[in-house]
């Protein structure tokens, strides 16, 4: 029975047909999930490539774009800024900037929300009006993500930084021009700044120690589109060479690989087989890998992959990385499926310090999970240790029941919505409508899948 109810609910943009704005889930598990459902564009490609839109001179088109919160917070702050944006209801955006004008910073402000992405507008804004402002920053809270990197490569453009109390203004009354630069640390946030600021530099920008996720590829694919000089090598060094103007794009976004890994995850975590559409083999390579060691199986076809167990789930040793490794995205809910696994699973979190604090709400449900928050040191270790690693320690099987909880940040609350499927009795699973920020027509997907839950507004 799949029931919504809610006294004072109203439509959320960022959900489908028949969902109403509910904050609460209450999940009856046991079940195994089974059925199809299909994912649109990255979350992590859509949002930048409508802030790349503002680079170009005429409109651009952008498809496959998912429905989600994260979406529409993009798309008010382009309006803010006088971009106008046209939805046709099939996830095309049509975006023209040519009215694009500045935007007073109470208005940036409420529109940003607790999005991050304000400050990937700082490069095009300053190259088309001279100056850009940035709230304070919210966003999952899953470590620090300092924006050091960001300001750091704007102030190497020529940019001029200038903190206030209420975020940062920048301005670049010289005009931006092309760096040598290199991250601290492969940073996706970092390498998207610099892209979006050195197409338009006058000269050439060398990045090194640039992230390479196939996200990245998107976006720089979607950049040369519209006119940019870009060419990477495979040691991580991207060089641009800026030119005078940019026009705008028709592009199709690549496939959101979180959330195909999320319902794989899904599968193995409740013994069901989900057929995910959309999905590709190649941008998950190093996940498919994981997932058939830790004992699910999968089918590749033309139009998707089907994910479901392939016999008793085995422990896994995991070490996050920047791609080509193991995404942290994809650890959250992996964790729950390795609770039903007979042995003892190591995850290594080398990206964010504090992305393992979801599994105290699992220990409450049964699991047997012990986080050790500077990490563990091993011989077989691959990925570089980091000062900021935590690991979990998760032994297996143990049943999970039902729990209230509280989703924390996107995934570990996808993550939870997992482990209360995968449990026995009710659970209540709150603050739901973190989930919407990544996931498109999430109430409906679960539906699709047989999932048995009540939304209460």
């Amino acid at each position: 029975m799949n029931t919504l109810l809610s006294a004072s609910a109203t439509p959320n943009p960022g959900d489908g047909e028949g969902e109403l704005l509910g904050e609460v889930l209450s999940i009856r598990g046991g079940r195994p999930l089974t059925g199809r459902v299909d994912v649109k564009g990255a979350k992590n490609l859509a949002t930048k490539a409508m802030v790349a839109a503002l680079l170009g001179e005429d409109v651009s088109v952008l498809r496959d774009v998912p429905d989600i919160s994260d979406v529409q917070v993009v798309r008010s702050l382009l309006e803010v800024h006088g971009v106008t944006v046209e939805d046709d209801g099939e996830g095309v955006l049509r975006l023209d900037p040519r009215g694009a004008v500045s935007a007073h910073m109470e208005e940036i402000d409420a529109h940003a929300g607790a999005s991050r992405i304000p400050i990937l507008f700082c490069g095009p804004l300053l190259h088309l009006l001279g100056q850009a402002f940035i709230p304070d920053l919210g966003g999952c809270r899953i470590g620090d993500r300092p924006i050091d990197f960001h300001l750091d490569a704007l102030r190497a453009f020529g940019a001029i930084v200038e903190k206030l109390p209420s975020g940062i203004r920048l301005s670049a009354p010289g005009g931006l021009r092309g760096a040598d630069i290199e991250l601290p640390y492969p940073s996706v946030g970092a390498t998207e700044q610099v892209l979006l600021t050195a197409v338009r530099a006058k000269g050439t920008t060398e990045l090194r120690n640039a992230a390479i996720e196939p996200e990245i590829m998107d976006l720089i694919a979607v950049l040369q589109k519209m006119g940019a000089i870009i060419s990477y090598e495979p040691n991580r060094v991207i060089f641009i060479e800026g030119v005078d103007s940019l026009r705008g794009y028709d592009h199709r976004c690549i496939f959101d690989r979180n959330e195909a890994a999320s319902w794989a995850c899904a599968a193995l975590a409740t013994d069901g087989d989900i057929f995910v559409g959309g999905a590709k083999q190649q941008e998950m390579l190093t996940f498919l890998n994981v997932f058939r060691k830790a004992g699910g199986d999968f089918d590749i076809a033309e139009d998707g992959i089907r994910f479901r167990r392939g016999g008793a789930l085995r422990p896994v040793v995991v070490e996050t990385d920047v791609h080509p490794g193991f995404m942290t995205d994809w650890q959250q809910p992996l964790i729950v499926a390795l609770t039903q696994a007979e042995g003892e699973s190591i995850v290594h979190e080398t990206v964010y310090e504090n992305r393992l604090g979801f599994t105290r709400a699992l220990v409450q449900m049964g699991a047997d999970i012990v986080v050790h928050p500077e990490g563990i040191a091993s011989s077989d270790r691959r990925v570089p240790r980091r000062a900021l690693e935590q690991a979990a320690v998760i032994k297996g099987a143990t049943p999970l029941h039902g729990a209230d909880v509280v989703v924390p940040d996107l995934r570990g609350g996808y993550s939870y919505v997992i482990a209360a499927l995968a449990a026995e009795g009710q659970s209540t699973v709150r603050n739901i409508g973190i989930i919407r920020r990544g996931y498109e027509k999430f109430l409906d997907k679960l539906a699709a899948v047989g999932a048995d839950f009540d939304v209460i507004g």
